[in-house]
């Protein structure tokens, strides 16, 4: 029997708030009240239902495998919160930089077309210099 590759979810379903605390703190292996602290603490931000439940998604469980590495690292929930920061800053500065490298190469691909339609052919028989006399 062939598995099939697995498939990388979209940033929609990435984000998509799916679990109740009980069982994101279950998959993140911590305390449904270690949650509610990182939310306190401006760590986390799950989604809400209509009702004020909690809902988190894939990518709120990704924060905290990262909140409880860094944590195992030594650092305190302010130092994580600051690392998680600088991390989303370096991320977006790297998404921007990419657009710009993209948009450079673009430009210069542009250029290069419009060299090439400005050159002239000339005949060879206008590039051989003839003595003056």
């Amino acid at each position: 029997m062939s598995e099939q590759p697995r498939r990388t979810p979209s940033a929609s379903e990435r984000n998509r708030a799916l679990y109740v605390i009980s069982v994101a703190a279950e998959l993140a292996g911590v305390h449904a009240q270690t949650l509610r602290i990182y939310e306190r603490k401006g760590l986390l931000a799950p989604a809400r239902t209509s009702g004020g439940s909690r809902r988190y998604s894939d990518r709120d469980i990704a924060m905290l495998n990262r909140i409880s590495q860094l944590t195992s690292e030594g650092l305190n929930l302010a130092g994580v919160k600051r690392v998680m920061e600088l991390e989303e800053r370096v991320a977006a500065l790297e998404r921007k930089l990419a657009d710009v490298q993209a948009e450079a190469a673009t430009l210069v691909a542009e250029t290069h077309r419009q060299y090439r339609r400005d050159l002239v052919p000339l005949p060879q028989t206008d590039l051989i210099r003839r003595p003056r006399g």
